[in-house]
């Protein structure tokens, strides 16, 4: 029974492995366009993301999302829209999330035109599809070269990646949890509840 269980681990772990390779690059790429963006327009290439370590989920679920899209082998206009909501929608429930468990907005667009409650607007969501045409069609096959590459070294380190990842996202977690908690008796003194 045993055989079995770890051939069936190994097949799972196979399985995983490139949209686990792809998210982690893509996540990677998106805290080092978003750090090269703060280096452009505020001076600094260091920008608060919610995870501690270097990574920026949106980008690895965007285009996960897109690459399953794209596989669907829908007809390219529609392929074309799915690029311009699919980024849009994640950055929207993404901020959302961290807004309704944190209290906190990691970025807000509430200053631009035709933006929706400071999580999207029009402008980047425009940015994002066009980054999200690019990932797809140019960024994406050399992703999966590089895949094909490395894959019985990525497929021994998954585990150890995986953990790191869990383990960055509960310290998270819980120091930004912790903080909420520190920050609550503050904000009663200065109301004067306290």
């Amino acid at each position: 029974m045993t055989p079995v269980l770890l051939q069936n681990s190994y097949s799972v772990v196979t399985a995983a492995g490139p949209y686990f390779f792809y998210f982690t690059v893509y996540s990677f790429l998106g805290w080092v366009l978003e750090g090269s963006y703060n280096l452009y327009s505020e001076g600094s290439f260091r920008k608060e993301g919610f995870l501690k370590g270097p990574f920026k989920p949106m980008y690895g679920f965007a285009p996960l999302l897109l690459l399953a899209a794209h596989d669907a082998q829908l007809v390219y206009p529609v392929f074309l829209l799915l690029a311009l909501l699919i980024p849009s929608a994640v950055e929207f429930v993404s901020g959302w999330l961290l807004k309704s468990l944190f209290q906190k907005q990691w970025w807000d667009y509430s200053g631009m035109p035709y933006q929706l409650k400071g999580h999207i607007c029009l402008k980047f969501s425009l940015y994002w599809w066009g980054l999200s045409i690019a990932c797809i069609y140019l960024l994406q096959p050399l992703m999966h070269l590089l895949y094909l590459l490395i894959e019985p070294v990525w497929l021994l380190l998954l585990p150890g990646v995986m953990l790191l990842s869990a383990a960055d996202l509960l310290w998270t977690c819980r120091s930004r949890r912790r903080g909420l908690k520190q920050a609550e008796p503050l904000e009663r003194l200065e109301l004067g509840e306290g």
